[in-house]
Protein backbone atom coordinates (compact mmCIF):
# COMPACT_ATOMS: atom_id res chain seq x y z
CA UNK A 1 0.00 0.00 0.00
CA UNK A 2 1.30 3.28 -0.92
CA UNK A 3 0.30 5.15 1.89
CA UNK A 4 3.06 3.25 4.19
CA UNK A 5 6.20 5.53 2.66
CA UNK A 6 7.28 7.96 4.98
CA UNK A 7 4.04 7.42 7.43
CA UNK A 8 3.14 9.98 10.23
CA UNK A 9 0.96 10.08 12.96
CA UNK A 10 -2.14 11.88 10.81
CA UNK A 11 -1.99 9.10 7.77
CA UNK A 12 -1.46 5.95 10.61
CA UNK A 13 -5.20 7.35 12.13
CA UNK A 14 -6.65 7.92 8.94
CA UNK A 15 -5.77 4.41 7.26
CA UNK A 16 -5.37 2.30 10.36
CA UNK A 17 -8.45 3.23 12.67
CA UNK A 18 -10.17 0.19 12.44
CA UNK A 19 -9.88 -3.35 13.22
CA UNK A 20 -10.82 -4.59 9.99
CA UNK A 21 -8.04 -2.12 7.69
CA UNK A 22 -5.27 -3.24 10.36
CA UNK A 23 -6.00 -6.85 9.60
CA UNK A 24 -6.67 -6.09 5.78
CA UNK A 25 -3.41 -4.70 5.74
CA UNK A 26 -1.41 -7.09 7.55
CA UNK A 27 -3.01 -10.08 5.34
CA UNK A 28 -1.71 -7.87 2.63
CA UNK A 29 2.02 -7.98 4.59
CA UNK A 30 1.81 -11.80 4.85
CA UNK A 31 0.65 -13.01 1.88
CA UNK A 32 1.80 -10.30 -0.55
CA UNK A 33 0.61 -12.28 -3.94
CA UNK A 34 -2.91 -12.72 -2.49
CA UNK A 35 -2.43 -16.70 -2.03
CA UNK A 36 -3.54 -17.55 1.87
CA UNK A 37 -1.21 -20.08 2.65
CA UNK A 38 -1.45 -22.72 5.82
CA UNK A 39 0.97 -21.89 8.50
CA UNK A 40 0.29 -25.72 9.28
CA UNK A 41 0.82 -27.51 6.29
CA UNK A 42 2.00 -24.73 3.62
CA UNK A 43 -1.15 -25.51 0.65
CA UNK A 44 -3.16 -22.86 -0.46
CA UNK A 45 -6.91 -24.78 -0.74
CA UNK A 46 -8.77 -22.25 1.93
CA UNK A 47 -11.82 -21.17 2.76
CA UNK A 48 -12.58 -17.97 4.30
CA UNK A 49 -14.64 -18.32 7.66
CA UNK A 50 -16.05 -14.31 7.55
CA UNK A 51 -17.85 -14.01 10.51
CA UNK A 52 -14.79 -15.27 12.51
CA UNK A 53 -12.28 -13.18 10.54
CA UNK A 54 -10.44 -16.96 10.44
CA UNK A 55 -9.66 -19.23 7.41
CA UNK A 56 -10.35 -22.96 7.34
CA UNK A 57 -7.30 -25.05 5.42
CA UNK A 58 -9.15 -27.63 3.45
CA UNK A 59 -6.51 -30.08 3.74
CA UNK A 60 -5.19 -30.31 7.39
CA UNK A 61 -8.55 -28.44 8.38
CA UNK A 62 -6.66 -26.14 10.65
CA UNK A 63 -8.20 -22.50 11.30
CA UNK A 64 -6.43 -20.26 11.70
CA UNK A 65 -5.94 -16.02 11.56
CA UNK A 66 -3.73 -13.48 10.31
CA UNK A 67 -1.64 -13.29 13.23
CA UNK A 68 -1.48 -16.94 13.73
CA UNK A 69 1.54 -18.25 14.72
CA UNK A 70 3.38 -14.82 15.32
CA UNK A 71 3.88 -12.12 17.93
CA UNK A 72 0.39 -10.98 17.59
CA UNK A 73 -0.99 -14.52 18.94
CA UNK A 74 -2.62 -14.70 22.03
CA UNK A 75 -3.02 -11.14 22.20
CA UNK A 76 -6.63 -9.26 23.35
CA UNK A 77 -5.15 -5.91 22.31
CA UNK A 78 -7.03 -4.22 19.22
CA UNK A 79 -4.67 -4.27 16.62
CA UNK A 80 -4.84 -0.61 15.97
CA UNK A 81 -3.41 -0.22 19.41
CA UNK A 82 -0.58 -2.35 18.19
CA UNK A 83 -0.10 -0.41 15.29
CA UNK A 84 0.29 3.24 17.25
CA UNK A 85 2.60 1.65 19.63
CA UNK A 86 5.11 0.28 16.96
CA UNK A 87 4.93 3.79 14.79
CA UNK A 88 5.57 5.66 18.28
CA UNK A 89 8.66 2.95 19.44
CA UNK A 90 10.58 3.20 15.80
CA UNK A 91 9.81 7.48 15.20
CA UNK A 92 10.88 8.46 18.69
CA UNK A 93 14.35 9.13 18.57
CA UNK A 94 14.96 8.40 22.38
CA UNK A 95 12.54 5.49 22.61
CA UNK A 96 9.37 5.68 24.53
CA UNK A 97 8.66 4.16 27.81
CA UNK A 98 6.14 1.88 28.69
CA UNK A 99 4.49 4.28 31.11
CA UNK A 100 4.00 6.56 27.96
CA UNK A 101 2.74 3.84 25.94
CA UNK A 102 -0.10 3.14 29.50
CA UNK A 103 -0.83 6.53 28.92
CA UNK A 104 -1.47 6.44 25.15
CA UNK A 105 -3.30 3.27 24.96
CA UNK A 106 -5.17 3.76 27.71
CA UNK A 107 -4.08 0.06 29.23
CA UNK A 108 -2.26 -1.40 32.42
CA UNK A 109 1.38 -0.52 33.22
CA UNK A 110 2.18 -4.56 32.81
CA UNK A 111 0.09 -4.56 29.25
CA UNK A 112 2.27 -1.96 28.15
CA UNK A 113 5.43 -3.28 29.41
CA UNK A 114 4.88 -6.54 27.64
CA UNK A 115 3.50 -5.09 24.40
CA UNK A 116 6.94 -2.98 24.50
CA UNK A 117 9.16 -5.97 25.01
CA UNK A 118 6.90 -8.26 22.27
CA UNK A 119 7.71 -5.20 19.62
CA UNK A 120 11.83 -5.65 20.73
CA UNK A 121 11.91 -9.00 20.35
CA UNK A 122 10.78 -8.77 16.12
CA UNK A 123 12.89 -6.38 15.83
CA UNK A 124 15.84 -8.19 16.54
CA UNK A 125 18.13 -8.80 13.45
CA UNK A 126 18.55 -12.81 13.00
CA UNK A 127 22.30 -13.82 11.15
CA UNK A 128 23.12 -9.99 10.40
CA UNK A 129 24.72 -9.16 7.40
CA UNK A 130 28.38 -8.76 8.90
CA UNK A 131 30.22 -4.54 8.42
CA UNK A 132 33.08 -3.96 6.06
CA UNK A 133 34.74 -1.00 4.60
CA UNK A 134 35.80 1.20 7.61
CA UNK A 135 34.34 0.58 10.47
CA UNK A 136 34.37 2.16 14.20
CA UNK A 137 34.55 -0.18 17.45
CA UNK A 138 33.84 1.14 20.94
CA UNK A 139 32.32 0.17 24.20
CA UNK A 140 30.95 2.30 27.20
CA UNK A 141 29.10 1.54 30.54
CA UNK A 142 25.84 1.84 30.95
CA UNK A 143 23.72 1.44 34.89
CA UNK A 144 23.45 3.13 38.07
CA UNK A 145 24.85 5.00 40.48
CA UNK A 146 28.08 3.22 42.89
CA UNK A 147 26.37 1.09 45.48
CA UNK A 148 28.44 1.79 47.93
CA UNK A 149 30.80 5.20 48.85
CA UNK A 150 33.77 2.77 48.72
CA UNK A 151 32.70 0.64 45.84
CA UNK A 152 34.07 0.74 42.04
CA UNK A 153 32.26 2.89 39.95
CA UNK A 154 31.91 -0.17 37.89
CA UNK A 155 30.33 -2.71 40.28
CA UNK A 156 26.80 -1.48 39.21
CA UNK A 157 27.25 -1.08 35.96
CA UNK A 158 27.03 -3.55 32.69
CA UNK A 159 29.31 -3.00 29.50
CA UNK A 160 27.99 -2.11 25.42
CA UNK A 161 30.09 -3.00 22.92
CA UNK A 162 29.55 -1.39 19.53
CA UNK A 163 30.97 -1.39 16.08
CA UNK A 164 29.50 0.73 12.80
CA UNK A 165 30.32 1.20 9.31
CA UNK A 166 30.92 4.35 8.34
CA UNK A 167 27.87 5.46 6.46
CA UNK A 168 26.25 2.21 7.18
CA UNK A 169 24.82 0.18 9.99
CA UNK A 170 25.89 -0.54 13.75
CA UNK A 171 25.72 -3.81 15.81
CA UNK A 172 25.48 -3.33 19.09
CA UNK A 173 25.98 -6.28 21.80
CA UNK A 174 25.65 -6.78 25.78
CA UNK A 175 29.10 -8.03 26.84
CA UNK A 176 28.87 -10.73 30.17
CA UNK A 177 27.61 -8.90 33.15
CA UNK A 178 30.39 -10.59 34.96
CA UNK A 179 33.15 -8.41 32.64
CA UNK A 180 33.37 -4.75 33.53
CA UNK A 181 36.15 -4.07 31.37
CA UNK A 182 36.79 -5.22 27.89
CA UNK A 183 39.60 -7.36 27.46
CA UNK A 184 41.26 -8.38 23.95
CA UNK A 185 39.44 -12.10 23.58
CA UNK A 186 36.43 -10.42 24.12
CA UNK A 187 36.71 -7.34 21.88
CA UNK A 188 38.27 -9.36 18.85
CA UNK A 189 35.50 -12.29 19.17
CA UNK A 190 33.15 -9.54 18.75
CA UNK A 191 34.65 -7.95 16.04
CA UNK A 192 35.15 -11.45 13.97
CA UNK A 193 31.44 -11.80 15.03
CA UNK A 194 30.25 -8.42 13.02
CA UNK A 195 33.05 -7.26 10.63
CA UNK A 196 34.02 -9.44 7.48
CA UNK A 197 37.48 -10.65 7.64
CA UNK A 198 38.79 -8.47 4.60
CA UNK A 199 37.82 -4.92 6.63
CA UNK A 200 40.29 -2.32 5.06
CA UNK A 201 40.16 -0.02 8.19
CA UNK A 202 39.44 -0.59 12.00
CA UNK A 203 39.09 2.83 14.09
CA UNK A 204 39.31 2.77 18.09
CA UNK A 205 40.13 4.54 20.55
CA UNK A 206 43.60 4.03 22.46
CA UNK A 207 42.26 0.84 24.36
CA UNK A 208 44.57 -2.33 24.11
CA UNK A 209 42.13 -4.60 23.51
CA UNK A 210 41.54 -3.70 20.09
CA UNK A 211 45.32 -3.99 19.17
CA UNK A 212 46.69 -6.59 16.54
CA UNK A 213 43.25 -7.20 15.27
CA UNK A 214 44.07 -5.70 11.81
CA UNK A 215 45.76 -7.82 9.65
CA UNK A 216 47.57 -7.06 6.27
CA UNK A 217 44.44 -6.30 4.75
CA UNK A 218 43.07 -4.21 7.72
CA UNK A 219 44.79 -0.97 9.15
CA UNK A 220 44.20 0.07 12.01
CA UNK A 221 44.21 3.98 13.53
CA UNK A 222 44.02 4.98 16.79
CA UNK A 223 42.85 8.37 17.93
CA UNK A 224 44.64 8.84 21.36
CA UNK A 225 41.33 9.95 23.77
CA UNK A 226 43.72 10.11 26.88
CA UNK A 227 45.98 12.91 25.40
CA UNK A 228 42.60 14.79 24.31
CA UNK A 229 42.79 13.83 20.56
CA UNK A 230 39.82 13.18 19.70
CA UNK A 231 39.87 13.90 15.70
CA UNK A 232 42.68 13.59 12.89
CA UNK A 233 41.86 13.65 9.61
CA UNK A 234 39.04 11.05 8.90
CA UNK A 235 40.34 9.47 11.74
CA UNK A 236 37.78 9.35 14.60
CA UNK A 237 34.93 7.59 16.70
CA UNK A 238 32.92 10.46 16.63
CA UNK A 239 30.46 7.66 14.85
CA UNK A 240 30.11 5.33 17.55
CA UNK A 241 30.26 7.41 20.30
CA UNK A 242 26.83 9.57 18.44
CA UNK A 243 25.34 6.18 18.94
CA UNK A 244 26.68 5.93 23.00
CA UNK A 245 24.15 9.34 23.13
CA UNK A 246 21.14 8.22 21.70
CA UNK A 247 21.60 5.18 24.21
CA UNK A 248 22.14 7.91 27.32
CA UNK A 249 19.65 9.72 26.05
CA UNK A 250 17.25 6.90 26.05
CA UNK A 251 17.87 6.19 29.74
CA UNK A 252 18.17 9.24 31.07
CA UNK A 253 14.94 10.96 29.13
CA UNK A 254 12.82 7.63 28.60
CA UNK A 255 13.42 4.41 30.47
CA UNK A 256 15.50 6.01 33.15
CA UNK A 257 16.47 2.83 34.62
CA UNK A 258 16.45 -0.95 33.13
CA UNK A 259 17.77 -4.34 34.09
CA UNK A 260 20.80 -6.32 32.81
CA UNK A 261 18.47 -9.28 32.33
CA UNK A 262 16.71 -7.10 29.20
CA UNK A 263 19.49 -4.43 28.11
CA UNK A 264 19.81 -6.68 25.38
CA UNK A 265 16.16 -6.49 24.28
CA UNK A 266 16.71 -2.90 24.46
CA UNK A 267 20.16 -2.65 22.34
CA UNK A 268 17.73 -4.42 19.76
CA UNK A 269 15.44 -1.87 19.13
CA UNK A 270 18.28 1.02 19.06
CA UNK A 271 20.23 -0.93 16.60
CA UNK A 272 17.03 -1.70 14.40
CA UNK A 273 15.80 1.81 14.20
CA UNK A 274 19.37 3.32 13.70
CA UNK A 275 19.55 1.46 10.80
CA UNK A 276 16.84 2.27 9.30
CA UNK A 277 16.87 5.67 10.10
CA UNK A 278 16.72 6.41 6.07
CA UNK A 279 14.18 3.78 5.17
CA UNK A 280 11.03 5.22 4.10
CA UNK A 281 8.97 2.63 4.60
CA UNK A 282 10.31 1.64 8.08
CA UNK A 283 6.51 1.16 9.83
CA UNK A 284 5.90 -1.24 6.85
CA UNK A 285 9.13 -3.24 7.60
CA UNK A 286 8.74 -3.42 11.47
CA UNK A 287 5.28 -4.63 11.06
CA UNK A 288 6.55 -7.41 8.72
CA UNK A 289 9.10 -8.26 11.53
CA UNK A 290 6.45 -8.79 13.69
CA UNK A 291 4.43 -11.15 11.79
CA UNK A 292 7.43 -12.86 10.86
CA UNK A 293 8.17 -13.33 14.88
CA UNK A 294 7.31 -15.94 16.59
CA UNK A 295 4.83 -15.58 20.05
CA UNK A 296 7.39 -14.52 23.63
CA UNK A 297 5.43 -15.81 26.78
CA UNK A 298 5.07 -13.09 29.06
CA UNK A 299 6.50 -15.93 31.84
CA UNK A 300 9.73 -15.94 29.39
CA UNK A 301 10.01 -12.44 29.98
CA UNK A 302 9.52 -12.24 33.83
CA UNK A 303 11.48 -15.67 34.74
CA UNK A 304 14.82 -15.28 36.97
CA UNK A 305 16.77 -16.60 34.34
Amino acid sequence: MPYTRDMNLVSLVDHFHSEERCRTYLETLRWPKGKVVCPRCGKQSISRIEDRQQYDCNSCRYQFSVTAGTIFHDSHLPLWKWFLATYTMIESKKSVSANQIKRMLKVSYKTAWYLCHRIRAAMKEINPEPLTGTVEADETLVGGKRLRRRSNYRDNKAMVMGVIQRDGKVRLEMADVKHKDLSREMAHAFLRRHTLPELERLITDEHWAYREFADKDTRHEMVNHGDKEWVRGDVHTNTVENVWSLLQRSIIGSYHKLSFKHLDAYLDELEWRFNNRQNPYLFRETLRKLLGAKGLPYRRLTSAT
